[in-house]
């Protein structure tokens, strides 16, 4: 299980005040557990104080990706530690949790009913139009304004963007009134708006889709004027990790663009589940040599060894940098029972996991996730196809443009500096897949710092009103 694979782009610091979370204190063995039970075990809502009795065992869970890892915002350096990996120590007594909880899958079709009250909490009019599978409420003034859209089926990705009909790289139609007239596009000029202030523009839009007890955390401005708000939702009881919902709030106070989902994950089949010790300790196995720069030759050329007296000798064997580098040690420092996202068996769901804040002492907090269902009910994971040499998994879309004929696509996404990347289109009739590759130089040192990027892929026929959709995720990609 790599550490690219338990990368995530947003970072959710979770509060010690949720079920079965606690805070550590260095050297004190002291802890804060809450929603306990008479007997002094703290189990969440959604969790089973005992494994239910039942005629036959769950069936195991097959996670088609990592359960976990180190979150990363967007344009930040990988908190993934050293080439040699991260050790995560805690700061006291880790909690035990339940010995049991629940798997929660998307289940049920979004109705029109549903996208209205979204719409109309964005402050989008119009009727929303079945297309394909998706639902969509488009601007019908030139081409320009609002856009929403929604999937048909659970879990109900949604985009929210405001569209200018204009090409990449303008922001009007020539000849055109920008915004159209009667329609005032939302501002992205100015300063930001306080994160109390973002907060509040979110709450109509979290109340109308379910999630007005989310996690909402407002710290992160783009590009000088926009402040991002993200919101973890609460499901079965738990907190949640990689289901979130995030607004970007311009400076007028209005949302400028957001995506998110609008069918709660209902509960699905129960597992025995580990303590945060046992998981934290096999989080520590998983990310042995998963650290940023993890290359697996020497930078020299030709490659140089070292010998007895640490002198290069060419003809000593080769070390790369995270064979002799020691692990990053990083603190963990609050410890909460909850759900993360996983892929199971091709289908996206929440699992349970615990969720540990790490706390480096150069960098700002994270969450990092494992798993916590039992490894006996964890079936052995698929073996994938050896990838191309330094081909790594598919980047992720932010968003995407389209030319004025629509059969140029520009796509941004984050990545690394010194890695290439290829954009791909798959077509259908109802949308548009697109495909980032990135390949790298498995020999060569390179620093992790991230950078947006841009490429433009030439589609066969015009994009129409066809959804575009981000082959790493899944999900519907919002269009700038």
């Amino acid at each position: 299980m790599s550490g690219t694979e338990n990368v995530r782009r947003r970072r959710n610091i979770l509060a010690a005040s949720v079920a079965a979370g606690v805070l550590l204190a260095g050297g004190g063995g002291v802890y804060l557990a809450v929603a306990a039970t008479a007997s002094g075990e703290a189990t969440p809502s959604g969790a089973d104080s005992k494994v239910a009795d039942a005629a036959a065992p769950p069936p195991p869970l097959r996670l088609g990706g990592g359960s976990g890892g180190p979150g990363i915002a967007p344009g930040e350096p990988d908190p993934g530690g050293g080439p040699n990996g991260t050790v995560y120590t805690s700061k006291g007594p880790l909690p035990p949790g339940p010995s049991s909880a629940a798997v929660h899958r998307p289940e049920g079709l979004v109705t029109s009913a549903e996208v209205t009250r979204l719409a109309e909490a964005l402050g989008i009019e119009g009727r929303p139009v079945l297309v394909g599978d998706v639902w969509t409420i488009r601007p019908e003034k030139d081409g320009q304004g609002p856009r929403l859209d929604v999937a048909k089926a659970a879990p109900g990705s949604w985009t929210y963007s405001w569209y200018d009909g204009a090409p990449v790289g303008d922001s009007c139609l020539k000849g055109k009134a920008c915004p159209p007239p009667g329609e005032t596009k939302p501002s992205r000029g100015g300063s930001p708006v306080s994160e109390a202030a973002a907060k509040a523009a979110a709450v109509p839009v979290l109340k109308a889709i379910g999630q007005d007890d989310a996690k909402v955390t407002a710290t992160q401005v783009m590009d000088g004027s926009v402040r991002v708000v993200n919101a973890d939702p609460v499901v079965g009881g738990l907190p949640t990790h990689g289901w979130s919902t995030g607004l970007r709030i311009g400076p007028d106070g209005r949302a400028v663009s957001g995506s998110g989902t609008l069918k709660e994950p209902v509960k699905g089949d129960t597992y025995p589940v580990v303590g945060a010790e046992k998981a934290l300790a096999e989080l520590n196995e998983e990310s042995k040599g998963t650290g940023p720069i993890g290359i697996g030759g020497c930078a020299t050329d030709p490659p140089a060894g070292v010998d007895g007296n640490g002198k290069d000798d060419p003809t000593a064997p080769c070390q790369s940098i995270a064979e002799v580098a020691p692990p990053a040690e990083v603190p963990v420092t609050a410890a909460v029972f909850g759900l993360a996202a996983q892929d199971v068996a091709g289908e996206r769901l929440l699992v349970p996991a615990w969720l540990f804040t790490a706390d480096p002492v150069d960098a700002a907090p994270y969450t990092v996730t494992e798993t916590a269902v039992a490894p006996e009910h964890l079936a052995p994971s698929a073996k994938p196809s050896p990838p191309d040499e330094g081909t790594a998994p598919a980047r992720q879309i932010e968003s995407y443009r389209a030319a004025e004929d629509g059969r140029k696509l520009t796509v941004t996404f984050w990545g690394g500096v010194c890695s290439t990347y290829t954009a791909k289109a798959v077509e259908t009739p109802e949308k548009v897949t697109v495909r980032i590759d990135e390949k790298s130089d498995p020999g060569r040192a390179c620093i992790a710092i991230a950078k947006e990027i841009t490429l433009t892929v030439t589609l066969q026929s015009p994009l129409g009103d066809r959804a575009v959709v981000d082959a790493a995720s899944g999900q519907a990609v919002p269009r700038r």
